[in-house]
C-alpha cells in the first residue's frame, strides 16, 4: 500500500485523540489513549480508504501447510494464527512496515506474512503452502527448535509472539543498565495501580502483537500474621491452566480449570515473598486475576506434567463453550461481563513420545479441520474432544477489539 505523503501522522494523531475524547465525553488528562494507539488507528483509516480504491479479496483460506520434517506443531499453530481477526489482514498487507520502530528488516514477519499471504491467496493457486523460509528464519532466531525432533506447540506459539513483537515493537528498544526502582502505590486505588503498571508496560512494548494478545495479570498476596495485601501485576499472552485431577474416563470444564488457576493458594514462609509491613517471610495466600482482558486471549490446557523421572500427559476431556464464555467473574470485583468467542483450537493426539498436532479454525462459511497439507470440513459436535491443547478466543463485547 503506498503511503499517505500528505498526511501529517503527528497532527492527525493530535486531531484523532481531540475526536476520541470528545465523542467519548472523556478529559483528555485522564484519556488512557497512547499515541502508539492513534497511529494505529489512523493507518487502519488509511487502509479503509486505499482499500476502497483497490478491495484486497481473499480467497477462502482453506489451504494446507506442507510438513517438513515433525512439523505438525508449527503448522497447527500457524492455522490458528492466521484464522486471527487484526492479525490476518495486517501481515497480508505488510502494515507493520509503516509502524514498526526499527529501520532493520522484520525478518521474521515478512516471512510469516508471506505464509499468510499464500494461505489466503484469493486465486487458490496452491492447495499446499511449504512453509521452510519461515522456519529457517525462525530457527536462526530460537536455535533450540534447530533439528527435526517433536517440539511443544505452546512453546512455539510463545517464542514465535515473542520475536514478532520484538520485530515490530513501535518503541525503541531501550537498553537499561540499572534495574528501575520499584515504584509504591500504597496511596493508589488498585486501578490507578494497575493503569499505572500498564502504561509503563506500553512505554516499552507496543506492537499489534501486543494490541491483540496482552493481558495483565493481578497477584494479590495476603499476609496472615498483619493481614496486609499487597498486588503485583504481570502481562501476560497466554493462560496456562491446571488440570482437575478425574479419572481417564472422567470430563472437566473449563469453568473449573479456570477456577482452579484463580483459587486462594496458601504459602508457607519458606514458599512466601516477605510481607511489606511485617518486614520478614510469613504465611501467606495468594490468588492470581485477570485486571485487564486482552483481546485475543490463548488458553492453554496444561495436559503434560513432568515428574522427576518422566513426563506424563493427561487424556481427561475437557467441555469448552464455543461462544459466550465469560471471563468476568475472573476479572476485578467491579468487572462487567467479558465474553469471548472460539475462533481455532491446536489439537494433541498421541502420547508424550508419539504425538501429533492439529487444527480446527473457524471462517465466514463454517469450521475447517487442518491435518497437515489435509484439510477438511467439520461440524461444531466434533470439535470437542479430550485432544483439545490450545484455545484462541477472540474477544466479541468490547468497543475497541480490532476487527479486519
Amino acid at each position: 500500500m503506498p503511503r499517505a505523503s500528505s498526511v501529517n501522522v503527528e497532527g492527525s494523531c493530535e486531531a484523532l485523540c481531540r475526536t476520541l475524547v470528545s465523542q467519548n465525553g472523556l478529559q483528555r488528562e485522564s484519556a488512557d489513549i497512547s499515541q502508539s494507539v492513534l497511529y494505529t488507528s489512523l493507518m487502519g483509516l488509511l487502509l479503509v480508504t486505499d482499500n476502497e480504491k483497490g478491495q484486497v479479496t481473499l480467497g477462502s483460506g482453506r489451504v494446507g501447510l506442507k510438513n517438513i520434517g515433525n512439523t505438525c506443531f508449527l503448522n497447527a499453530i500457524v492455522q490458528c494464527l492466521s484464522h486471527t481477526r487484526g492479525l490476518q489482514d495486517y501481515c497480508i498487507l505488510r502494515s507493520y512496515r509503516h509502524e514498526k520502530f526499527s529501520k532493520e528488516e522484520a525478518k521474521l514477519m515478512e516471512g510469516f506474512s508471506q505464509v499468510l499471504s499464500g494461505l489466503w491467496n484469493v486465486n487458490d493457486v496452491d492447495t499446499v503452502v511449504n512453509p521452510r523460509q519461515f522456519y529457517n528464519i525462525f530457527k536462526e532466531a530460537v536455535p533450540c527448535f534447530s533439528g527435526y525432533s517433536q517440539q511443544d506447540a505452546q512453546e512455539f506459539l510463545r517464542f514465535l509472539l515473542d520475536k514478532l513483537h520484538t520485530e515490530i515493537n513501535r518503541r525503541p528498544n531501550i537498553r537499561r543498565t540499572v534495574k528501575d526502582p520499584e515504584q509504591k502505590y500504597a496511596r493508589f486505588r488498585l486501578s490507578e495501580e494497575a493503569a499505572a503498571m500498564w502504561k509503563k508496560h506500553l512505554e516499552r512494548d507496543d506492537s499489534r502483537i501486543a494490541d491483540l494478545f496482552s493481558g495483565q495479570l493481578r497477584s494479590s498476596l495476603h499476609c496472615s500474621v498483619c493481614s496486609h495485601y499487597s498486588n503485583t501485576f504481570d502481562v501476560f499472552c497466554d493462560l496456562s491452566l491446571p488440570i482437575p485431577k478425574r479419572s481417564s474416563a472422567g470430563e472437566v470444564t473449563l469453568r473449573e480449570c479456570l477456577d482452579l488457576f484463580s483459587q486462594e493458594e496458601k504459602l508457607d514462609k519458606d514458599n512466601s515473598p516477605m510481607c511489606e509491613r511485617c518486614n520478614k517471610h510469613t504465611e501467606s495466600t495468594k490468588r492470581l486475576s485477570i485486571q485487564r482482558f486482552p483481546q485475543v486471549i490463548v488458553i492453554h490446557l496444561n495436559r503434560f506434567t513432568a515428574s522427576r523421572w518422566s513426563i506424563s500427559k493427561s487424556t481427561v476431556y475437557v467441555s469448552f463453550p464455543l461462544i459466550n464464555l465469560d471471563l468476568g467473574p475472573y476479572g476485578p470485583v467491579d468487572s462487567s461481563p467479558a465474553l469471548y468467542n472460539l475462533y481455532a483450537i491446536c489439537n494433541h493426539a498421541g502420547t508424550v513420545n508419539m504425538g501429533h498436532y492439529t487444527a480446527c479454525c473457524l471462517d465466514e462459511n463454517g469450521w475447517c479441520f487442518y491435518n497437515d497439507s489435509s484439510v477438511t470440513p467439520v461440524s461444531e459436535n466434533q470439535l470437542r474432544t479430550n485432544q483439545a491443547y490450545v484455545l484462541f478466543y477472540q474477544r466479541s463485547n468490547s468497543s475497541t477489539t480490532i476487527r479486519k
